[in-house]
């Protein structure tokens, strides 16, 4: 059985005899607001201190950091690295600056000091706004399978959110804190996208990773909540391995990601199957898919926005789930479901799908969740999977729906 860490990283694994003790988790605790940390199965980074912000204008955004990269060059900075976020939409702007400075380590998951408790949420008193109301939310996914059953499209992604308000400052080197803790091997970061506003979540999903002219990809879709209970866990895993619906929407995603990647490798590998991954909370359908660069020119963020939005944010066909997710989501997306990671001058990079977050401002909180919807889907069991989805932010900041 995979796990994230397995499939989304060239780095070989630690030596168990020889653990870096300390280095990953010290960065970790170096985190504050307004700092960017990003934790990834390759490596940990955290950024501090004022750096080149990547411009919004009219060129494209990958042209737009390239240069950014070089100015770096030019200046004389050693090995730049641009990083940061960017929106569902695309064009919108984004948040991605060059720092003067990384602090780099190996991966969390190989430090023995993760396995120490994080410790306890503060006692708040949180209170919590659905948008839209659950029913509401159930009521937009029956009006989309009745779409489908026309024949309109054949999947969209329907998101909902909870709103969390805190009487006191919100503590988010705690919830940082939580969230790298309880799944090391993942894709956990923070980082500031507005004057006091800051992007904070665990990801389960590589969108895309390049190393010299290796190219790996990770699509997930097909979810189920997992079980406290262990034999009901294993089931739930066993079923999802075998639902006609789940297996569906995983094939559209990993054929997206197939014919997005193919004309930028000279050879590629997709398994005809997928396997599992499991966070905290969530089983998912997974497929590793690898290839071999035909171009060095081509950089990572350069393959992130030929893949950005696969159908496992978004749906297919795309204009058509964007319409859709437009027209039945009361709310900005942002940066949930856009892209989180890092490139360097060179090209590569690891690039991240923005799921399991939250945006943070002040004293309030705006988890996010979706939930992969074809012509199968039930209203209930949709609204279940969302709910199942926020309890990873939930957890992190102690509070219940």
């Amino acid at each position: 059985m995979s796990t994230a860490s397995q499939v989304a990283t060239h780095v070989p694994p630690a030596d168990p005899a020889h653990p870096s003790v300390g280095a990953a988790t010290s960065l970790l605790d170096a985190y504050t607001p307004g700092d960017t940390f990003l934790a990834t199965p390759g490596r940990t980074l955290l950024a501090r201190g004022p750096g080149r912000e990547v411009p919004h204008d009219e060129r494209p955004l990958t042209d737009r950091v390239d240069a950014t990269l070089a100015e770096a060059v030019a200046a004389g900075q050693e090995s730049p690295v641009v990083i940061g976020a960017i929106q569902f939409d695309h064009t919108a702007p984004a948040a991605l600056h060059v720092p003067a400075s990384v602090r780099t380590a190996p991966p969390l998951a190989s430090d023995p000091l993760i396995a120490l408790p994080a410790g306890p949420s503060a006692t708040t008193d949180w209170q919590i706004r659905p948008v839209p109301a659950p029913e509401v939310y159930g009521e937009g996914v029956a009006a989309a399978v009745a779409r489908m059953w026309r024949g309109e499209f054949s999947k969209v992604v329907l998101a909902r959110t909870l709103e969390l308000t805190s009487g006191a400052p919100l503590d988010l080197p705690a919830m940082l804190q939580r969230l790298a803790r309880r799944d090391p091997s993942g894709y956990t970061f923070a980082l500031p996208t507005g004057p006091a506003r800051t992007l904070i979540g665990a990801s389960p999903e590589l969108l895309v990773s390049r190393h010299g002219n290796q190219v790996v990809a990770n699509p997930l879709a097909g979810s189920t909540p997992r079980s406290d209970d262990l034999a009901e866990d294993v089931r739930r895993a066993a079923t999802l391995l075998e639902s006609v619906k789940d297996l569906h929407e995983h094939a559209v995603v990993v054929d997206a990601v197939h014919q997005a990647l193919a004309p930028h490798c000279t050879g590629m590998t997709v398994p005809a199957r997928p396997t599992l991954i499991r966070t905290a909370t969530m089983w998912h359908l997974s497929t590793t898919v690898t290839g071999t660069l035909s171009s060095t020119g081509t950089s990572a963020l350069d393959l992130a926005m030929a893949l950005h939005p696969t159908p496992a944010v978004c749906g297919t066909p795309t204009q058509t789930a964007r319409q859709i997710i437009t027209e039945t989501e009361p709310f900005d997306r942002g940066f949930f479901t856009g892209v989180v990671g890092w490139g360097n001058a060179d090209g590569d990079g690891e690039w991240v799908v923005t799921i399991r977050c939250a945006e943070a401002e002040e004293r309030t909180l705006r988890l996010y969740a979706g939930a992969g919807i074809v012509a199968a889907s039930e209203p209930e069991a949709e609204t279940a999977e969302t709910g199942a989805k926020f309890r990873t932010f939930l957890s992190a900041v102690g509070a219940e729906l």
